[in-house]
């Protein structure tokens, strides 16, 4: 019986590009759904002499913004590894072309060996918890940006604010001008090598296969 072993050649670390790209994202996108809030918020305490609490409206409030950032880098830990497309393209959510494939060959019987037991499969990669990490180190040591961007700069997107004008140096935005484009054809090679891989019984594949 032929065993092959999974390679883990094509694994890498996020770079600085992918995890201000990714956490722009998020925090973009948890703050456009909060944004709809037509909410008026009082602040301050109401004094003996009678002062009024100031109203202040939700969406330009701090605590919209904290609201936000908190835990927002726990919103990477969705993200899958989609090792058959290029660049910062590799990080999406859902379950990765390859990765569908590799299930449907273990669901037909084929032995595929990824060096982890098959329940682990959907759990964040080394890639993906590194660029958790790297996100919250990000957020801390930028915090001050991402506050004068979104109280004074609503009006820019926020990976041009940070991750272009702050974060990254110019030969390091290389990333930030990627975008997705369709499947590129995986659907295609993953359907042949699903065909490949039924064809011998016994025989146990790798992710390097596909």
């Amino acid at each position: 019986m032929d065993l092959l072993y999974f390679s883990e050649e094509d694994e890498r670390l996020p770079n600085k590009c992918e995890v201000c790209k990714f956490l722009t994202v998020e925090l973009q996108d948890v703050l456009e759904k909060t944004g709809r809030s037509k909410e008026v918020l009082e602040v301050g305490e109401v004094l003996d002499t009678g002062k009024r609490r100031r109203k202040i409206k939700y969406y330009t409030s701090e605590t919209r913004l904290t609201e936000a950032v908190d835990n927002i880098c726990e919103r990477i830990l969705q993200y899958n590894v989609h090792a058959e497309r290029p660049g910062s393209l590799r990080y999406a959510k859902g379950t990765s072309q390859t990765m569908s494939t590799l299930k449907n060959l273990v669901h037909k019987g084929v032995k595929v060996d990824l060096g982890l037991p098959f329940e682990l499969w959907d759990e964040p990669s080394v890639e993906v918890s590194d660029m958790k990490k790297q996100c919250e180190t990000m957020l801390e040591q930028y915090e001050d940006v991402v506050e004068d961007w979104y109280f004074h700069h609503q009006d820019q997107r926020l990976e041009n604010f940070l991750c272009q004008n702050h974060v990254l140096e110019t030969s390091e935005q290389e990333c930030m001008k990627e975008a997705w484009k369709g499947d590129m054809g995986t659907k295609r090679r993953d359907k042949e090598a699903e065909s490949d891989g039924t064809g011998e019984e016994g025989t146990t594949h790798d992710a390097g296969e596909l």
